[in-house]
């Protein structure tokens, strides 16, 4: 399929994989015209976790509100725009097919390309969005480690070129964020686990507790389940000796946090020096976490490229960016396309 002139795409992007309902506008690949949000962590908040059945019917009732807006914020009609986008997989089957049957839709009335999206190609894509009118960032340099951090997800990806992964290594049991949201539970704080962590750790001494770093050695993969086992088995020791109310929590979140963090840079660092990365760019909720942020700017050996705060946890423009360079390359989809619960990046052709 040809390629189209970039400076004319501008891409309606839709994201229903897990709890957020989300719907934005792009154009050139990273210029938000619109972004609009409608979150469901307070409907889930009383679970303790995200209700897949809950969060299926809340998309329903709210994606198509959310569209509209989207266009409204950018004032563009349907006739204005170049594509649709919109996430096939990973996430929660019952979710992503809400978005990707209005996409269908859309894409079927509208006569739009159709660009199926790898929710974690989003993300990596991230950090080409800025908001209108601010400055573009600048450009991540290929050869690019990726660290994807999310709350399904940790992995270390090679980028060769745009739309090119080869995965390194990846989580062998519980994901970064899945790690913090359990260990948030364990000391009574609330869901979101990475925000609740990070907030009670400030007040915190990130070397009172000398919990385990999994560094795998002879491996680039990831493993947190030990860690949070370590710090359950720590948690109830103090229960005992100094009951619930007494647990040092700032002190647990901060060497908790400091051991993932720990982990995360380290091997990133270390993977991407042997893989011959020019750059590393980070990307995925858990890369809102501040203590991260600081711990990867803080090193001169490479440039690090890390999202905004507003686009790291899941939303339209980095599907909307990631379907620009998709589109651009003459990589759109037919109408006949399926949801992907489950879809490895290093599964997608390059």
């Amino acid at each position: 399929m040809a390629k189209i002139n970039p400076p004319a795409a501008r891409v309606l992007a839709i994201e229903t994989s897990c709890d957020e309902t989300a719907c934005a506008i792009l154009e050139n690949g990273g210029r938000v015209l619109a972004s609009v949000v409608a979150s469901q962590m307070e409907i889930h908040a009383r679970y303790g976790g995200v209700f897949p059945e809950v969060a299926s019917r809340q998309h329903i009732l709210s994606l198509a509100p959310v569209v509209e807006q989207a266009l409204n914020q950018a004032h563009l009609t349907w006739r204005e725009l170049d594509a649709i986008a919109v996430t096939r997989g990973p996430g929660l089957a019952g979710a992503l097919l809400v978005g990707l049957n209005l996409a269908k839709g859309l894409a079927l009335a509208s006569g739009l390309p159709l660009v199926g999206v790898n929710h974690l190609e989003g993300h990596i894509y991230s950090a080409w969005v800025y908001r209108n009118g601010e400055p573009p960032p600048a450009e991540p340099q290929f050869p690019l480690l990726a660290l994807l951090v999310s709350g399904g997800h940790t992995e270390l990806n090679l980028m060769e070129r745009h739309l090119s992964y080869r995965r390194l290594g990846g989580t062998l049991d519980d994901a970064a964020g899945e790690a913090f949201d359990k260990v948030a539970r364990l000391l009574g704080l609330e869901y979101p686990g990475g925000p609740a962590i990070q907030h009670a750790a400030r007040q915190g001494n990130p070397e009172r507790f000398k919990f385990p770093r999994p560094w795998l050695e002879g491996s680039w993969d990831f493993s947190f389940s030990g860690l949070k086992t370590a710090v359950l088995r720590e948690v109830r020791r103090l229960e005992a000796s100094l009951g619930r109310e007494q647990l040092p929590v700032a002190d647990l979140a901060a060497s908790f946090q400091a051991a993932v963090v720990d982990v995360l840079v380290g091997k990133t660092l270390r993977a991407a020096r042997s893989s011959g990365a020019r750059a590393i760019l980070i990307a995925g909720g858990v890369a809102a976490n501040q203590a991260l942020r600081e711990a990867f700017q803080s090193q001169s050996e490479f440039p690090i490229y890390i999202p905004p705060l507003w686009v790291c946890t899941d939303n339209a423009a980095m599907i909307a960016a990631a379907g620009y360079f998709r589109l651009i390359h003459g990589k759109t989809d037919s109408l006949d396309i399926d949801v992907l619960p489950t879809w490895p990046l290093s599964d997608m052709e390059g």
